[in-house]
């Protein structure tokens, strides 16, 4: 019995596991490389042949852990994909959204290589296209939280909720080889305790081997205080100098939590009835499978519905599709609330709602998620008085405020939380999902704090489970 270690491996992004059992290979998670660092790696050849792959098992849909499931299958690939009910109604939407990023940025290129004069042939190609996201999507699989799923002949997995995102999972796999049963838990994205929407993350108890993220293995989140009051305060001050409130937005999650506490505030009249907008249509697609999915969601939301009081739907909230749309909002009377992707500022509308904003004392530049290294996000968080923004240069004028109680991920003790639940040490506990030195810093602290045998493994390596 192997298990290759095919991404996310002493870096954060790019989750891929293969677990090779009598023969079968299945694959956990197919993602893709952000940093650009390691993008070149979504270009690799496969370690193995797709069509010799038996099954995938998938824990969530962002694109580090699903964004190169349409590359496999225009490779070959043709096995069942299982995933939860909310991950396949959200897989397609962050799929297709990707690969019609790739086209338009290979479009964009070739344009501009027009305009220079350069001549081709160009060797410009996306990874896949929207063809290609077509027939991923018959091979999804449906499957329930906890409902045990005959994955090949000798291995058995089972889903349970990680309360990163709606739909995310940590899958417990029994495999058996030569009349050996062994268990290995694939911890996905472990998430925050008492986060609104999503239930708590599943805390495990038995492994022989471990796979664990280490994202925040090194610290804790900043004491995030109330994320209600800091939200009304940051809309209120706005209001009251009469400016807007810009806020960066990642689709999928980070968008539900705002339109759902932005919901609580205005019906508990802690925030005038100022329009709210959500200028994001994948966002809004999202949205709308977090609707039709709500008994997935926690009791809090749940009581909502149930009270008939809809979570993600309310007078002053306009959902934003087409660009017309999007330009009218820069035409209504200040104060209003604009949303809008990316989440780090490098692409999208929300690069036109700052140049709109940014130099404008009375507004609010609103950061309520992680800003990468080198983004526009990160500039503008970091102080810079100056940004360039689609080639022109504007001044920071504007309110910048940051909150920090939305992170998806549990921090250093959540995740010391989670292992220490274990009622046995595995044999081994591998780091994945986490930059070298925190991998590396969390491994040292379970070994020495817990006695576990810890490992950090490396880009492609393959480890055999006895």
């Amino acid at each position: 019995m192997k298990l290759h270690f095919l991404g996310a491996n002493r870096q954060v992004t790019g989750s891929r596991y293969c677990l090779e059992v009598e023969g079968k290979r299945v694959l956990i998670d197919s993602g893709m490389f952000q940093e650009r660092s390691f993008q070149p790696r979504n270009w690799d050849p496969p370690m193995f042949p797709p069509e010799s792959i038996a099954a995938m098992l998938l824990t969530h849909v962002h694109i580090d852990h699903c964004g190169l499931i349409p590359r496999l299958v225009k490779q070959g690939f043709q096995a069942p994909i299982y995933a939860t009910e909310p991950s396949v109604g959200l897989v397609d939407i962050m799929m297709r959204d990707a690969a019609e990023i790739q086209e338009e940025d290979i479009g964009y290129k070739l344009k501009r290589h027009q305009r220079e004069g350069r001549t081709g042939p160009f060797p410009y190609e996306p990874l896949y296209t929207v063809a290609d996201v077509d027939r991923c999507v018959p091979l999804f699989q449906l499957i329930k939280y906890e409902q045990a799923v005959q994955v090949t002949p000798n291995v058995t997995a089972r889903f349970f909720d990680a309360g990163h995102i709606l739909g995310s999972a940590m899958i417990q796999v029994d495999a058996t080889e030569n009349g050996r049963t062994t268990r290995i838990v694939f911890s996905g994205d472990i998430g925050q305790q008492d986060k609104p929407i999503v239930r708590d993350p599943s805390l495990l108890n038995d492994a022989d081997y471990i796979v664990m993220e280490s994202t925040y293995g090194d610290r804790n989140h900043p004491h995030p205080g109330d994320t209600e009051t800091q939200l009304a305060e940051a809309v209120n001050e706005a209001v009251a100098r009469k400016g807007n409130v810009v806020i960066p937005t990642f689709a999928v999650e980070r968008a539900q939590e705002l339109v759902y506490h932005f919901g609580r505030l205005l019906r508990a009249g802690r925030i005038p009835p100022l329009p709210i907008f959500l200028d994001s249509p994948m966002a809004v697609d999202v949205t709308a499978v977090y609707l039709k999915f709500h008994d997935y969601c926690d009791e809090a939301l749940l009581k909502m519905v149930h009270d008939q009081q809809a979570p993600f739907q309310y007078p002053s909230l306009k959902f934003v599709r087409t660009a017309d749309q999007s330009k009218e909002i820069n035409h209504v009377q200040p104060p209003c609330v604009i949303m809008a992707s990316s989440g780090m500022c490098n692409a999208g509308r929300i690069k036109h709602h700052l140049k709109h904003n940014i130099e404008k004392p009375e507004a609010t530049i609103l950061f309520v998620g992680h800003q990468g290294e080198g983004t526009l996000g990160r500039q503008i968080v970091d102080g810079a008085k100056r940004v360039r923004i689609h080639g022109q240069f504007f001044q920071v004028r504007a309110k910048i405020a940051q909150i920090y109680g939305f992170s998806g991920h549990a921090d250093h003790d959540g995740l010391m939380r989670w292992i220490t639940h274990f009622q046995r040490p595995p044999r081994r506990l591998f780091l994945t999902h986490g930059e070298e030195a925190v991998a590396l810093k969390l491994a040292s602290e379970i070994s020495e704090k817990l006695k576990y045998t810890t490992y950090v493994p490396q880009y492609r390596e393959s480890v055999e489970l006895g």
